[in-house]
């Protein structure tokens, strides 16, 4: 593998933990706390923003080699990412609206890529 090869993998994972942290602060903001001091201070808070951080430090590495041009584009992936552990973890129904944006999104990777 060449080292953009690795490099988009990377931004990929980083895009892909950025996505869970996102999942497991929405299940957290769903709990009720004793107090407001337990919302912010709990494992899953700060677990999911130790992931945020891992993630910031995995596309800064990532982004010595992606061109710049192409970071956006594989960034946008997030938002599939996010849909899919919705449906899966917070029971979030697909809409019609959302799969259109499904389809945008892959459309414009590939016409990114040709």
């Amino acid at each position: 593998m060449s080292r953009l090869e690795i490099s988009v993998c990377i931004l990929l994972l980083s895009v892909f933990i950025s996505s869970v942290s996102q999942i497991i602060l929405k299940k957290a903001a769903g709990r009720t706390y004793e107090n407001t001091l337990k919302e912010y201070l709990n494992p899953m808070v700060i677990g999911a923003y130790a992931m945020f951080f891992c993630s910031v430090i995995l596309t800064m590495l990532a982004l010595k080699y992606v061109p710049l041009s192409m970071s956006p584009i594989l960034e946008s992936t997030g938002y599939i990412f996010v849909s899919v552990m919705g449906y899966f973890f917070l029971k979030e129904k697909f809409t019609k609206r959302k799969l259109l944006g499904f389809v945008l999104i892959f459309a414009g990777i590939i016409i990114f890529n040709l």
